[in-house]
């Protein structure tokens, strides 16, 4: 997928699950504050990485089915809780959070293997 340099007032939402398995290991590298400290994406934050991540699994919803859904987005917000009780990353909430990103990986993936035509 080619993405122009050019800035765009609309957010990225990951399409597909390749797309959503890129946004999750993002979140984990930048965990837990979801701050870009290269200076190319400023805008990043918590909001903006939660938003995308949570719009990305709508896009999905119809191939994993609904409670697979479900599942996906209740880890989306504990995880989200982790990192939010853990902004300096100084707790077991931050590990936590990466935790949850694991087993949505896990799901995914599993997901991906038994795609339901």
């Amino acid at each position: 997928m080619y993405r122009s340099s050019i800035r765009s007032d609309k957010p990225y939402i990951p399409q597909g699950i390749g797309e959503i398995m890129d946004q999750l290991g993002s979140m984990m590298l930048s965990s837990p504050t979801f701050e870009d400290k290269t200076g190319h994406s400023p805008e990043e934050n918590i909001d903006t990485e939660f938003f995308a991540l949570n719009e990305g699994l709508k896009t999905i919803q119809r191939e994993v089915g609904e409670e697979t859904y479900q599942a996906l987005v209740a880890l989306s917000d504990k995880m989200r809780a982790h990192f939010e009780a853990d902004p300096e990353d100084k707790t077991e909430d931050s590990l936590k959070g990466r935790d949850c990103i694991v087993e949505m990986e896990d799901i995914l993936k599993a997901s991906a293997r038994r795609k339901p035509r």
